[in-house]
């Protein structure tokens, strides 16, 4: 166990585009009122948490989600490029059923998860999941016996849950991917192991999670 890391792994807070079920991919949008409160109660939670080392996708909401556990642990939070959401090239900016009527076939193939699709200008799952990965395991690496927070966005927590679960890419999701929500795996040489997921406790009744989109979007990387 001296060569595990512990690691924490925490979707951003809200923004105004996930309340309209827009895409954001690689879009800069901020967070609303909401997600930076939930920011500031899910750094509150963590405070005492011995956590050594912050990394978060420089995109504006993860980064300012991770500067208020930053502050909290009294650590500088370093940006990750490999924590970033995918990329969703043509479809960033379009809400689920504006994609839907405007590219239908592009859309089905999103929908049933399709490895290998990736949107004009974007990135497959296939990709996004070999760049998360890669960039968590080098992280985890890097910080052998400690415990270190991720901050990044639903598309890198649902990569993280299905490499700790050994699920398939193309499996339908069934698990949250709440904003803010705090998520614990295990790495170690061996690859990653799950702890637990999707604590919102600190949230109360203002959890908001993904699920309010299963269905519709189940096949989404959780664009956000």
């Amino acid at each position: 166990m001296t060569e595990a890391t512990r690691i924490i792994a925490i979707r951003h807070g809200e923004t105004t585009w996930n309340v309209d079920s827009r895409i954001q991919g690689h879009l800069d949008i901020p967070l609303n009122a909401t997600g930076r409160k939930q920011a500031e109660r899910m750094a509150q939670a963590l405070s005492d948490e011995p956590i050594t080392a912050v990394y978060a996708s420089d995109l504006a909401r993860a980064w300012e989600t991770a500067q208020y556990l930053g502050r909290a642990r009294g650590l500088e939070v370093t940006p990750e490029q490999g924590l970033r959401e995918r990329g969703f090239g043509d479809f960033e900016g379009k809400t689920f059923a504006e994609i839907e009527a405007l590219l239908p076939e592009q859309s089905q193939r999103w929908r049933k998860r399709d490895p290998d699709f990736a949107p004009a200008g974007g990135e497959s799952l296939q990709v996004l999941h070999q760049r998360v990965v890669a960039a968590a395991e080098r992280l985890a690496a890097k910080h052998r016996g400690e415990l270190i927070a991720l901050v990044g966005h639903g598309g890198v927590m649902d990569v993280l849950y299905r490499a700790a679960t050994r699920l398939d890419i193309q499996a339908p999701r069934t698990w949250a991917l709440g904003n803010t929500a705090i998520n614990r795996l295990l790495w170690s040489p061996q690859g990653f192991s799950l702890v637990g997921w999707a604590d919102t406790q600190h949230l109360d009744e203002e959890t908001l999670d993904d699920n309010r989109f299963a269905g519709e979007a189940a096949s989404t990387a959780n664009a956000a």
